[in-house]
């Protein structure tokens, strides 16, 4: 299910326009998240960074006191363009390191010649994985990792023996080639109120 990342600092608007938008809302806490049912039958799930579970009163105000960025925590991006890694502690970010790798891209020709290119373009996004995962390793630390990126790519970093503790959790965040313009978004979207939106 789609879902939307709002900033703290907006949620309180954002559930307004909802309720103005969708004839007024009930809400409620339910199975870690805040809830929000419209009387036109649309409703929202809301749910706190790093997979913190909410269970208090069914207040905005309350929930967004429930927001808590961890002390130590990372950011791991990876594409076959390239990666970014970042660690954390609360807001600011300790140590980072971004890396773009060439890795062929498709061709035309047929036969031999398009296998060649073909393991040619293996070899290179492995060698692009292996470095992405000899700095995730040096620079992560304990905490929550909030990773983005390309699935198949992110899994064969995280597959490194050395990367086996760390603790992957929600939202994943679908970006571009990592630059650092991207990590730093990236670094907000983590911080960010996941919001599940279901229309009637």
């Amino acid at each position: 299910m789609p879902h939307v990342l709002v900033p703290p600092a907006r949620f309180e608007r954002w559930v307004s326009n909802f309720e103005t938008g969708h004839g007024g809302a009930a809400l409620s806490a339910l199975d870690g998240a805040l809830h929000g049912a419209a009387g036109d039958g649309s409703t929202f799930t809301a749910r706190l960074p790093f997979a913190t579970p909410y269970d208090a009163m069914p207040e905005v105000a309350a929930f967004l006191a429930a927001v808590e960025t961890p002390g130590e925590w990372g950011v791991l991006l990876v594409r076959k363009g390239g990666f970014a890694v970042a660690r954390m502690a609360g807001p600011t970010m300790v140590e980072h390191k971004i890396g773009q790798r060439h890795v062929q891209g498709r061709t035309k020709a047929g036969g031999q010649s398009q296998q060649r290119f073909a393991r040619r373009r293996d070899n290179q996004a492995r060698q692009a994985y292996e470095a992405a995962a000899d700095h995730a390793a040096r620079i992560l630390g304990r905490g929550p990792l909030v990773t983005g990126g390309d699935h198949p790519a992110v899994i064969e970093v995280l597959s490194d023996q050395r990367l086996a503790g760390l603790q992957v959790v929600e939202p994943w965040l679908p970006v571009p080639d990592p630059r650092r313009a991207v990590l730093d978004q990236a670094i907000l979207d983590a911080q960010a109120v996941a919001v599940h939106v279901t229309n009637a």
